[in-house]
């Protein structure tokens, strides 16, 4: 008898390494995995591009038909299973994890018209379920009947570190300071927005993972997965 397929969320803070396990819970359960956070990130991308936002100013008339002229898609990257972004079919994932993109997501991601547009797009690839979705709000408004809930979490400090040492591998030139400052900001963003709020669902159960190794996490899961 086939096993019932299942929705797993996975939410937190800025740069505790969501996707990470997320990914890694994906390949376990050969479950399709979905960044949500890429597609915000590719949102912001395409207001920069277009001057819909300008330093920590959005243009709220602007986003329709911004919103209406983007198609955001996910495909596998080439020699993996790792799926990459794509923006109006033009393949950015590397241009989104960068710090000028970073530094505004935060400001476009409050946007209420921004948010319900990603939402029912998130929603749509999670009908037919066997899939894990990380991100803010996904175990709170995108699916808050999934299946499992995992509310990640990690210090300030070592979140930065994390991000820090990510962005000094692709080669960029960044401030430790800087990159600290861009978590704690996001951090206040993304939880005093008005929008779908990141906060821990009821029914999640918290990670903190400030110091445990990704495989260590796995563990942590596989156990939680003998209680489901």
């Amino acid at each position: 008898m086939e096993k019932k397929k299942l929705i797993i969320a996975v939410d937190g803070h800025s740069s505790c390494g969501k996707s990470t396990f997320a990914k890694a819970i994906a390949a376990r359960m050969g479950y399709t995995y979905i960044d949500s956070g890429a597609m915000y990130r590719a949102v912001t991308l395409a207001c920069i591009e277009k001057g819909v936002v300008c330093g920590q100013t959005l243009d709220e008339e602007a986003l329709p038909g911004l919103l209406e002229n983007i198609s955001i898609t996910f495909r596998p990257s080439e020699g993996g299973p790792v799926s990459e972004t794509y923006l109006n079919g033009v393949n950015v994932e590397k241009r989104i994890r960068q710090l000028e993109v970073a530094s505004s997501v935060s400001l476009v991601s409050t946007s209420a018209m921004v948010r319900r547009k990603m939402v029912a797009l998130q929603q749509e690839m999670g009908k037919d379920k066997g899939i894990v979705m990380d991100g803010r709000d996904i175990g709170t408004v995108v699916f808050p009947d999934a299946d499992i809930k995992i509310f990640l979490t990690a210090s300030a400090g070592i979140r930065a570190e994390r991000r820090y040492r990510e962005l000094k591998e692709k080669g960029e030139d960044v401030d430790f300071d800087q990159v600290k400052k861009n978590i704690l900001d996001r951090d206040k963003i993304d939880t005093t927005r008005r929008e779908s709020p990141l906060r821990k669902a009821p029914d999640a159960i918290v990670l903190d993972n400030s110091h445990m190794t990704p495989e260590e996490q796995m563990v942590w899961f596989e156990e939680l997965l003998k209680k489901i």
